[in-house]
């Protein structure tokens, strides 16, 4: 069963921070960006909903999860205001709606690294998903060591005027991956830590990458045999 943590803030919650960011702002403006946001909310759950389905469908098959958990989570205005100003673009519907694909998103982690070929292909292949963007962390780990595949994908959203083609990012990432994520994140942006401190353990974060890597590959291994029919 996969366990899903979820963070989807409501429209609320949204308009309240939007105001704190944007103070006095176009209303009409603001109210194509809620039906948007929300539009990119309804997104992620259909991109939720599919990755269960295939996940139950390998354990009938295969007598295997590759899905562990996911996590879906909503960017946060703060954030996408920051990452839009990054990009050049002051804040508009417009602007948010064509430069800025991961306002949903989902982190797949899975039991193997074999697990995470089987479910970007699974997923990837069906007739109504149009895939954006890739870029594959596993192959070619960023500088700091961090391992993770990234997708952006697309799928129809029903909306009362019709189908709305709905961008979501998706992360997949082993259990390992999703560890070691996690504790660099910790290291990153925590900021009482000594500068030295995060130059020396960053230094050892590179290197267990790969060691863990490693690792996950000889289990891959011992599970591909005990597979074996």
């Amino acid at each position: 069963m996969i366990l899903q943590r979820n963070n989807l803030p409501n429209i609320d919650q949204i308009s309240e921070e939007m105001s704190r960011v944007l103070g006095d702002y176009d209303r009409t403006e603001l109210r194509e960006f809620f039906v948007y946001y929300q539009q990119c909310q309804a997104g992620a759950k259909e991109f939720g909903t599919k990755l269960e389905n295939l996940d139950s469908e390998f354990e009938m098959l295969d007598n295997h999860n590759p899905i562990h958990h996911m996590e879906t989570r909503m960017k946060s205005p703060r954030s996408l205001i920051r990452k839009l100003g990054k990009k050049g673009y002051e804040f508009s519907y417009e602007a948010v709606k064509n430069n800025i694909f991961d306002i949903a998103g989902i982190r797949v982690i899975t039991n193997y690294l074999d697990d995470i070929k089987t479910v970007e292909t699974a997923l990837t292949k069906q007739s109504d998903v149009t895939l954006l963007k890739r870029k594959d962390y596993i192959s070619h780990p960023k500088a700091s060591g961090y391992r993770s595949l990234h997708l952006v994908v697309s799928v129809p959203v029903f909306r009362t005027n019709g189908p709305a083609a709905t961008p979501v990012e998706i992360q997949l990432r082993t259990v390992g991956m999703d560890m070691w994520a996690s504790l660099e994140h910790k290291l990153r942006y925590k900021t009482d830590v000594e500068k030295a401190k995060v130059e020396q353990f960053s230094g050892q974060l590179k290197n267990y990458s790969s060691e863990l890597n490693q690792i996950e590959t000889n289990m891959q291994h011992i599970f591909n045999h005990l597979q074996e029919k």
